[in-house]
């Protein structure tokens, strides 16, 4: 996607609304803030580590929106209502939530220890679950209602080999994402998933090596083969192209685009 596309985008006004993005010091997180803050929203960025989340919220803080750094565990209940209670008395309700927190662990299901599947599923199921459920409280309480994003992955759609507990995760979310989009109805709250390709994302990055290794092929192979196999110009999604659909979601004036996954992928998978 070319700049001036992402640019006229921002005519999708988000001004007066507050965004609560988790995973948002680095990678699609920080891009979709960014571009949030184009239009006009007000910023909370969510990370694990509280000095990333602020550099990254001071950053933004210079388009001149108000912003907030918040340090969250999004598997942690605890931290998860905390850190918006936190936003909600320093910036007000949260009008749009994007979900966007992740992990990966690659492996073969029988070397995958249980450990290690309940941390993936913790991140990013009970952190959807967690942040979405905070959201979804405080827009029906402010009575403006509001956008909950899920960043699911094409894996919402379809599976690879060593990703068990991710692939079982992004299903899931999808699933999530349709009980919020009915329950929220009656308080005009829309709930949608975005599925994206691979990103070159730390997270992406540090998989290459990971399949090269478990695979037996060269890390050119893995994504030649693997990752852009199926895409249909061989390259890979952009964070920009995953924030431009990030804000069409948040800004969508009605229900008409509720309960919906929108994959973003260079056509790896087709729907």
């Amino acid at each position: 996607m070319t700049h001036s596309l992402i640019q006229a985008s921002t005519t999708l006004s988000l001004k007066g609304k507050n965004a609560f993005i988790t995973g948002a010091a680095s990678g699609l997180g920080k891009r979709i803030a960014e571009l949030y803050a184009d239009a006009g929203a007000n910023i909370v960025i969510a990370d694990l580590k509280l000095q990333d989340a602020q550099a990254t919220a001071d950053a933004i803080a210079k388009k001149g929106v108000k912003t907030l750094a918040v340090a969250m565990d999004v598997s942690s209940e605890q931290a998860v209502d905390e850190g918006f209670a936190q936003a909600q008395k320093s910036l007000g309700a949260v009008d749009i939530l994007v979900s966007n927190a992740g992990i990966q662990i690659v492996a073969p299901i029988e070397e995958f220890s249980f450990a290690s599947w309940k941390k993936l599923l913790a991140v990013h199921l009970d952190g959807g679950f967690l942040t979405s459920r905070a959201a979804v409280r405080q827009m029906i309480a402010s009575g403006r209602g509001g956008a909950i994003i899920f960043m699911g992955s094409v894996h919402s759609k379809e599976a690879s080999r060593l990703k068990a507990p991710y692939v079982t995760a992004k299903h899931g979310l999808e699933g999530l994402a349709k009980v919020i989009a009915k329950e929220g109805a009656a308080h005009n709250i829309r709930s949608n998933v975005i599925c994206p390709g691979f990103v070159r994302t730390p997270l992406v990055e540090k998989q290459i090596p990971e399949q090269a290794k478990e695979l037996g092929i060269s890390e050119a192979d893995v994504i030649k083969t693997v990752m852009l196999k199926d895409t249909v110009d061989g390259e890979f999604t952009t964070v920009d192209d995953v924030a431009q659909a990030a804000l069409t979601f948040a800004a969508w004036p009605s229900n008409a685009l509720t309960g919906q996954s929108l994959v973003v992928s260079h056509g790896w998978f087709m729907q």
